[in-house]
């Protein structure tokens, strides 16, 4: 009975160590990508925005997220680098291979919307596209 209490404070401690240790490897990591970073890379924010880097600074960066559009963010944000993977097949795709017989030809939901809207159903206002 004397090492069961030790044992115990053992097991939940290594989780927690194990835990912490992983984290501070993550952050170093991201920390390496900030401070690596340069003009022309693509990047995802942690707030899950795309974009290209167009200036550099101290402490913050510039991303084109549109084109002509460039905002300013903190250099904190970057989650990851985004790496284009190459096209297999030589990279261009032949339109003449896809099957347009396919295709839903069927209403568009805006009338089951409307429909069960005018049965005293559904009451939420929508925009609807006509």
């Amino acid at each position: 009975m004397d090492f069961l209490f030790p044992l115990l404070i053992l097991a939940l401690l290594v989780p927690m160590f194990l835990g912490i240790r992983r984290q501070k490897k993550e952050a170093a990591k991201v920390t390496v990508l900030q401070d690596s970073l340069s003009v022309g890379d693509r990047i995802l924010t942690t707030a899950g925005l795309h974009g290209t880097v167009v200036a550099l600074g101290d402490d913050t960066i510039d991303l084109e997220i549109a084109p002509g559009v460039v905002t300013t963010w903190s250099r904190l944000v970057v989650r990851e680098q985004i790496v284009d993977a190459p096209l297999q097949g030589g990279g261009a795709i032949d339109h003449e291979s896809i099957d347009t017989e396919s295709i839903s030809t069927e209403a568009p939901a805006t009338d089951i919307v409307r429909e069960d809207r005018e049965n005293g159903g559904d009451t939420t206002p929508r925009l609807n596209k006509d």
